[in-house]
């Protein structure tokens, strides 16, 4: 048996190359991230993530926080409690 196997995939370039970003800046490559990923879910036995679909009300927060709309900043911890009734 070889001792390595070939993955082939077909993925958004602008994706690709976002994640290749990320992946410079721990000091790993394509594969060694690919092997990390593939090692966890052995590991694991499932995703390293939970995968699940949100609800109407959390995929609209998530949207929002995405496109950064309707965020709000405060200047004191003070207000921001008192923004959320604490």
């Amino acid at each position: 048996m070889p001792k390595t196997a070939v993955i082939s995939a077909r993925i958004d370039p602008d994706l690709k190359r976002s994640a290749e970003e990320v992946f410079k800046k721990l000091g790993l490559t394509a594969t060694q991230a690919i092997t990390l990923f593939y090692k966890y879910v052995e590991l694991e036995r499932g995703l390293p993530f939970a995968v699940r679909i949100p609800n109407d009300v959390t995929a609209e927060a998530l949207e929002q926080a995405r496109t950064r709309q309707h965020l709000e900043s405060f200047n004191t911890l003070e207000d921001l409690f008192k923004d959320l009734g604490i």
